[in-house]
């Protein structure tokens, strides 16, 4: 995402609200606790919200008057609202990045913030299917940093995107990609 956004200066990308601690590390995220999280739900501080992983995610509704104004938003959001969030956002797009099992399980290590056990299970997980209909641009990111940016950034913003069904985590906006 930070490769994406060095390259489009116009592009926001939206800080998710989360239930972790903030010296979690990874990405830039709001830490809340469980009841401030709640507090802001039940006042619909969120325009998506999900539970995962024993925590609770947010995308705060502002994205939306970014959207309106037209301009593109890169959120990071579960497969388990992509349907929710194809309906909410019909321009959507997702950007789904691969990687082989080993590379993935390399860098889930690298970041340490998952206990061995349950990344065993995660990566003997199946993805769930992108929702029908939804368009999606899939990345290989076995490679490079530079390649992946420059094939996303080609399929997200190129004249000529293609798109195919996959799995999928990212979006972004006004042509949002998950």
């Amino acid at each position: 995402m930070a490769g994406l956004m060095a390259r489009r200066p116009g592009l926001r990308s939206v800080r998710r609200v989360i239930t972790r601690a903030a010296d979690a590390g990874g990405e830039a995220f709001d830490s809340v606790t469980v009841a401030a999280f709640e507090a802001r739900e039940a006042r619909g501080d969120f325009v998506l919200h999900w539970g995962a992983h024993g925590l609770s995610y947010g995308i705060p509704a502002e994205v939306s008057d970014d959207l309106a104004a037209g301009r593109d938003v890169l959120v990071n959001l579960s497969r388990g609202v992509l349907t929710e969030a194809a309906v909410r956002f019909p321009g959507m797009v997702v950007l789904s990045l691969t990687a082989d099992r080993e590379t993935l399980a390399s860098r889930l290590v690298g970041r340490g913030r998952e206990p061995v056990a349950d990344l065993a299970a995660r990566l003997a997980r199946a993805a769930p299917p992108v929702p029908e209909g939804v368009p999606v641009v899939e990345v290989c990111n076995d490679g490079t940093l530079a390649a992946a940016v420059d094939a996303a950034e080609a399929g997200l913003f190129g004249a000529a995107r293609q798109c195919v069904p996959s799995p999928s985590d990212q979006m972004s906006g006004r042509r949002e990609t998950r």
